[in-house]
Order: C-alpha cells, then structure tokens, then sequence
C-alpha cells in the first residue's frame, strides 16, 4: 500500500499547491494489517488476546477523545482493553495503587497512563506514576527504564507519537541519513525521544525551544523539521526551507474567531467547519507552510492516527515479550 496522495492534494483542503501530503491514516491502516497475523498468533499460542489497560484521571476533554480512540483501535484489532477511571478528586496514592494492581494482573500486558493527570495530584506526580509501571508493560515509553535503553540504541517500548513518525519517513521514504533534522520541542514525551530516534538513523539533530535564539533562521536549515510545542499556527513559511519535510504533531482545538482567523485563511474549510461547530483542529504548523514543504503531515489525519497504531504495535510487543 502507497502511504501517498496525490502531490497536487492540498494541506486541508486550503487550495494551496506545493507541498505532497504524508497521509498518517493510510500509513496507520497498513501497520494494523501488518499487526493482525501477530495477534492471531498470539491468540492461537496463549488461548488469549494481548490486552492493554489505560488509566484516565479526571475529566480533560482532549484526553477523553484520545482514550476513546486508543481502546476501540485495539480493541477493533482482536485485542482485550479495558478503561480504568480515576476522578479528578483522586489521589496520588490512589492512582499508584491502580497501577500496582495492574502491574500484577496477567491478563493486562500493557499498561498506558493517559496525561495529564489532575493537578490535584501534586507535582511530579506524571513521572512518580511512570515511575511505578512494570517497565515491559509500558507501552507509552515512560519508563526510565525503556528511555535509558533508547539512549543507548536498544530500545524495546518507544513512546509511541515519535516512534509514527518514524514510521511514516521510513514508509514514505524520506532521506534521514546526514540530513539535518530539527526539532522543535524538548519534552519528555515527544521531543527527546523523537531526537533520539532521528539520531539513531544517522541524521545531525538540532533541538530548539522557547530559549532558541533566532528560532526561525535555525528551523531553515532543517531538511526535516518537527514541530512539537503545542502552539497553533506557530511554525509559519519562514521557519522552513523550501522543499524540507514538515512532520506537525500538534494537535490544538481552537475555540476562538480570533485564533481561526489567524490561522487560516479567508474562504478556508476550516473556518466554515468553525462557525458550524465551535471549534476546530489545528497544528503547530501553519497551512501556508505548504506553499514551502516539500512534504507535510496533515492536521488531523497526519500523526495522530500513527501514535494510536503504535500502542497497538507496542501492547502486542508487550504481550509477546512477557510470554516469551
């Protein structure tokens, strides 16, 4: 299967020409296909399916859609998952004791721990949870344990939003060896270990953030540029090279006339969708970046659905690791 469209399919439908669109939910499709014999197989060896528990703590709507999606994804794919709620009273406590429960559970092989968690939680209180999960059931790549063995190239569980985006260059083919690659973001979740992985493919890794000086003028020099920061719209044409491959993992819900009409422009989609519904999707890159990109990713339609077939592929490596 061509993960491609058409290069002449513009970014959103905006009417814009240039940039060829990296579709993340055709990609998606076709490592679920490629997942399907290895649950089968499991099934058939273990007389169960692989099964994957999620925690969700409290009531953030954004996490809600994404739990949703994640659980009937694999749940779809022939797998056992189940939601495990905490209220957005819960304590710290009461969220390690779950995870302590389902490390010791069998019939669960993975173990993902929607964020973020409640703030009534205290500080730290994501990486204390992170901390507490059986590192080859951490199917989101938290665990100090799997971030070390990223370091050192031997990786085993990857957090899954980085670890599509490899697969979608790879699928798509696009050149990482002694290319530049820049990356903006420096979080734990996604913009380290997203460097990490560029680096481990022989590319030269800058990573930028709100202290970068002249942030534009170091994104330019990017053959691939990464835009993890969760700021809508922020990287315009001037951060990118023309002819560089744009990967947008934002996704940022805009609830305003003012953030939309800055966005995108006059005459676009995205601002009838607006006024029909309240809100819509946007990433960190601006739709105008693809009369520069060589390539980019979509929002929605780009990352999104890669990260959510990663938990599928690490739920399964999970299972079959434990078992092995």
């Amino acid at each position: 299967m061509d993960c491609r469209l058409r290069p002449d399919e513009s970014h959103g439908g905006e009417g814009l020409t240039a940039a060829r669109r990296l579709d993340g939910t055709a990609c998606a499709a076709q490592i679920r296909s490629e997942i399907a014999p290895r649950i089968a197989a499991f099934i058939q060896r273990h007389g169960r399916p692989p099964g994957l528990g999620v925690v969700l703590a409290g009531e953030h709507p954004a996490s809600e859609i994404y739990v949703r999606n994640k659980i009937k994804t694999v749940a779809a794919a022939g797998c056992y998952a189940e939601l495990f709620r905490l209220s957005a009273g819960a304590t710290l406590d009461e969220a390690l004791a779950l995870v302590t429960r389902l490390n010791a559970r069998e019939d669960v092989d993975g173990i993902l721990v929607q964020s973020p968690l409640p703030e009534g939680m205290g500080p730290g209180a994501e990486q204390r949870v992170f901390d507490a999960l059986d590192p080859t059931k951490d199917v989101d790549g938290f665990h100090p344990y799997n971030v070390g063995r990223l370091v050192q190239r031997r990786p085993t569980l990857v957090a899954c939003t980085p670890l599509g985006c490899m697969e979608l260059l790879e699928r798509e083919k696009i050149p990482l060896r002694g290319r530049h690659a820049v990356v903006i973001g420096r979080s734990d979740i996604v913009g380290k270990p997203m460097a990490l992985l560029l680096l481990h493919q022989d590319a030269t890794v800058t990573i930028c953030h709100s202290r970068t000086a002249d942030l534009p003028a170091m994104a330019r020099t990017a053959d691939v540029l990464v835009a993890a920061i969760g700021r809508p719209g922020f990287v315009t044409r001037d951060f990118v090279k023309p002819g560089a491959t744009v990967i947008d993992v934002g996704i940022n819900t805009l609830t305003t006339q003012a953030e939309v009409f800055r966005c995108f422009p006059e005459g676009s989609r995205k601002r009838a969708h607006f006024a029909e519904k309240g809100s819509v999707l946007a990433g960190d890159v601006h739709p105008g970046v693809e009369e520069v990109a060589g390539a980019l990713t979509p929002v929605p339609g780009g990352v999104g659905p890669l990260t959510i077939a990663m938990v599928l592929r690490n739920t399964v490596t999970a299972a079959e690791n434990r078992v092995s």
